[in-house]
């Protein structure tokens, strides 16, 4: 195989390849294999035709242009290699030359990773916020815990936010029911933005028996775009009554005996908690600074590839068309920079990584972690997701490099942090055994 690679920029290449028909020979045998095996022709056994009958009957262009189908990519990816390009784009292929004499000639356009430098990572320098935690902070969880114990009473007034209320609900499109906003004795806590877009705002000051109405959009499912009026009757307005905050309330919710020992260890729980949102944020500046860091050309073409997979449906308008390019310049440019910091360490995922990574990506998707495997295995997305796992590995390896400080000039140390006992965010653990004793989150 002869090839040449030509840099049209430093972000374009062009590729030209020449096979002689011996080298083309092997895919052209395989094409007839294939055909042979989909095709019926009387008196011969499927998968058993011989390649002149082959050509007889769908002549030898058929053929060619399956084998060309194989040769091209196969090629391209052995030059690619040899060259160390990283492809950024879908190539644009030109056949110049398919014959049995002088075999196959093609050229192949498509962009690639530029090169760039990377920075020193240890003159990186980010700053997260105080470690703070504050009295309104503490007994914010406290009142979150009392509200596990509470108790709902009806009212007699209008629905407020923190107020829970049973609500009948009915959406409708040119008076079609839309069954996905419709149900029945639904409740609700006011004010905690768990329901579509216009919902609080029209529920709030409504009282038991009234009818509000509003009208919602859905940017997904069959009603995607079109405008659904629901109707929203109140039945009933509920307000929770929080049992008091003292040594009783500590001994019935918790392991404490007093509720300054409650709410000294939620302090200390929170402390915990702001430690790790340190570190998350730390993470999520670290890969701000690089970004900024890097002066590189996003390839265009990879840019144009996103944008026409993701809209090939039609969807979408001038606005969104502008905000999705701008995130995928954004998601192409951090691949790119994340996936040369690995190459440049020679970082590699094992076993363990990848395990933990599919058990994490399985939870969201709430599946069981081989079924996940399984469907990215069918999608053919195991390596997308090993590269995305090394791109993380990538990142963490930078973060022990930079330097990390709080607002108030004190350095942080990471690994401690991260390496540390992890806080149960929403305190489920430390609640566990009274909550499964008694329901008392019930009408009086």
């Amino acid at each position: 195989m002869k090839s040449a690679v030509e840099n049209l920029s430093a972000s374009r290449v062009k590729v030209s390849i020449d096979l002689d028909f011996s080298e083309l020979k092997p895919s052209l045998d395989a094409a007839y294999q294939r055909i042979a095996s989909q095709v019926n022709i009387p008196g011969f056994r499927k998968g058993h035709i011989p390649a002149r009958i082959i050509d007889q009957r769908f002549g030898k262009t058929a053929a060619l242009d399956e084998a060309v189908n194989d040769a091209i990519p196969s090629s391209l990816a052995e030059v690619i290699v040899e060259n160390n390009l990283v492809q950024m784009s879908r190539p644009e292929v030109d056949v110049t030359t398919l014959d049995e004499e002088t075999g196959l000639s093609f050229t192949a356009e498509f962009d690639v990773r530029p090169d760039f430098d990377l920075p020193n990572f240890g003159e990186l320098k980010v700053v997260v916020d105080d470690p703070e935690v504050t009295d309104a902070a503490v007994e914010e969880q406290l009142d979150e815990l009392r509200a596990r114990f509470g108790s709902l009473k009806t009212v007699e007034r209008a629905a407020s936010d923190g107020d829970i209320v049973v609500v009948d609900l009915r959406g409708s499109h040119n008076d079609v029911e839309v069954p996905d906003l419709s149900a029945q004795g639904l409740s609700y806590e006011l004010g905690s933005d768990g329901m579509v877009a216009g919902f609080d705002d029209a529920v709030r000051g409504a009282s038991a028996n009234e009818t509000r109405q509003f009208v919602f959009t859905p940017t997904n499912g069959e009603w995607s775009g079109k405008a659904v009026v629901v109707e929203v009757t109140v039945r009933q307005v509920r307000e929770r009554e929080l049992p008091k905050a003292d040594d009783v309330f500590a001994q019935l919710a918790s392991e404490f005996d007093t509720i300054d020992e409650l709410r000294s260890d939620l302090r200390d729980r929170l402390g915990r908690m702001r430690l790790l949102e340190q570190a998350y944020q730390a993470r999520d500046l670290t890969h701000d600074a690089l970004m900024e860091a890097i002066k590189v050309e996003v390839p265009a073409g990879s840019v144009a590839d996103e944008i026409s997979a993701h809209f090939q449906d039609g969807h979408g308008d001038d606005a969104h068309r502008e905000e999705f390019e701008s995130q995928a310049r954004t998601g192409i440019k951090s691949r790119m920079l994340l996936d040369k910091i690995a190459e440049s360490e020679d970082l590699q995922v094992n076993d363990a990584e990848m395990t933990q990574w599919l058990i994490s990506e399985a939870q969201r998707y709430q599946m069981a972690p081989d079924q996940f495997a399984d469907e990215l295995v069918k999608a053919g997305q195991i390596n997308a997701a090993v590269a995305e796992v090394r791109r993380t590995k990538a990142l963490s390896f930078v973060l022990e490099q930079v330097q990390v400080v709080d607002k108030s000039g004190r350095e942080i140390d990471l690994e401690s942090v991260l390496r540390g006992p992890q806080p149960e965010v929403d305190l489920d653990a430390l609640f566990d055994e009274a909550s499964d004793t008694e329901n008392f989150e019930a009408d009086e």
